[in-house]
């Protein structure tokens, strides 16, 4: 009997060698990698979880001249606006200022409304619209002003008081009026709060008034993008909540927005005509309301003295609730960041409910706004800016 003996190629055991050789290779990379991915996971949580109580300063920026004590800052855009009595400007992120607009206003008022924002006198008659390249238009209105609202294209609306006939009257920046609405005390009830879409084409209006006598609001929402009627406004939705106040609401988008009461907020929907999609009621009482892109803000007092941080996203679900102490002025939420500060005291929440901050500074805090970078803030005071990183 013949016995077959099968030599094995040297080529073939060697392509084997080579191929298992790569094999093992790309195994230790992706061991490599991975390891590499967990510790930074791991470094990043570990800095993120955790609560901070003091500050490092990386880079100030000082004022030039002592500035007026009366001066409030807002984040805007890439930076921050500073207005007072004497007038507004835009400052970048190292206090450079990109554009000014002088003024005389003894109690100024200012709604912002993506680049574009107004500012304006409560109880005069001058409305001053810019965007973040400066001026684009001045309106000068005929009765004292009590609220406006601005759409991102520099439309303002604002409310006048008319004695016993208020108004609501649209304007373009340039001060063309666009739309005239009058309010009628014993009909639609007084105008107390106005919102309007991105585009300007859509108006809410809040009036207080009294139904089957009892204090109530009539919202209504008004239409101007002149698909049906050229250059006709026409009411598209008028609801009524008996016993609750709603001074605030804002457009989320073109089509939904949100109202909100003293115990209570509303989200509408539009299709072919605004429709209530959700009401939330928060039984206690609203001490502040804040929102961004994402997520509507509360600060709810307890009975106990104490005060509840809760968040919703913009289809009315909770997403956080969380109890603290302490009496916070300011509230602000910004890059999934709640910012509260007060004087020199500062407290910061994640939208995760992670107590990032919580400390006081050397100074009293003008505004705050988060940089790139971990736990990386800029915080303006009466003396400049100052950019910082939380520490232990």
């Amino acid at each position: 009997m013949d016995v077959i003996v099968k030599v094995r190629d040297p080529e073939e055991n060697l392509e084997e060698k080579i191929k298992a050789y790569k094999v093992k290779k790309r195994i230790k990379t992706a061991v490599t990698i991975l390891a590499f991915v967990f510790a930074l996971i791991s470094s990043y949580l570990l800095v993120k979880l955790q609560t901070y109580t003091s500050l490092r300063t990386l880079q100030s920026y000082k004022n030039k001249e002592t500035e007026s004590s009366d001066l409030k800052y807002l984040q805007y855009a890439d930076g921050m606006l500073k207005y007072g009595r004497d007038g507004i400007a835009y400052i970048n992120k190292k206090g450079v200022e990109q554009w000014n607009q002088s003024y005389q206003i003894k109690d100024p008022v200012i709604n912002v409304s993506g680049k574009a924002m107004a500012v304006a006198e409560r109880g005069g008659n001058d409305i001053y619209v810019m965007d973040e390249k400066g001026a684009k238009g001045e309106i000068h209105t005929n009765y004292p002003i009590e609220k406006i609202a601005v759409a991102e294209n520099g439309i303002v609306s604002t409310i006048l008081n008319n004695e016993n006939s208020p108004m609501v009257v649209c304007y373009d920046a340039t001060g063309n009026v666009l739309v005239e609405h009058r309010a009628s005390l014993t009909g639609t009830g007084y105008p107390i709060g106005i919102a309007l879409s991105p585009n300007g084409t859509r108006l809410q209006i809040s009036y207080l008034c009294v139904a089957d006598g009892v204090e109530a609001t009539r919202v209504g929402y008004l239409n101007f993008d002149n698909t049906e009627e050229a250059n006709k406004e026409y009411q598209v939705a008028d609801d009524v909540y008996k016993n609750t106040i709603v001074p605030t609401s804002f457009f989320i988008d073109e089509k939904k927005s949100v109202l909100v009461g003293d115990q209570s907020f509303m989200i509408y929907k539009e299709t072919d005509k605004p429709k209530l999609s959700k009401t939330v009621k928060l039984d206690k009482q609203i001490k502040s309301f804040f929102h961004d892109d994402e997520y509507l803000g509360f600060i709810l007092k307890e009975e106990s003295g104490e005060y509840e941080l809760r968040l919703y996203d913009m289809e009315g679900n909770q997403k956080l609730s969380k109890t603290f102490t302490g009496e916070y002025g300011n509230v602000k939420i910004a890059d999934g960041n709640v910012i509260m500060y007060d004087g020199t005291s500062c407290l910061i929440y994640s939208k995760l409910g992670v107590k990032q901050f919580e400390g006081t500074t050397e100074y009293e805090i003008k505004e705050v706004i988060p940089v790139f970078g971990i736990n990386k803030y800029l915080v303006m005071n009466a003396d400049g800016l100052a950019e910082v990183r939380l520490v232990k």
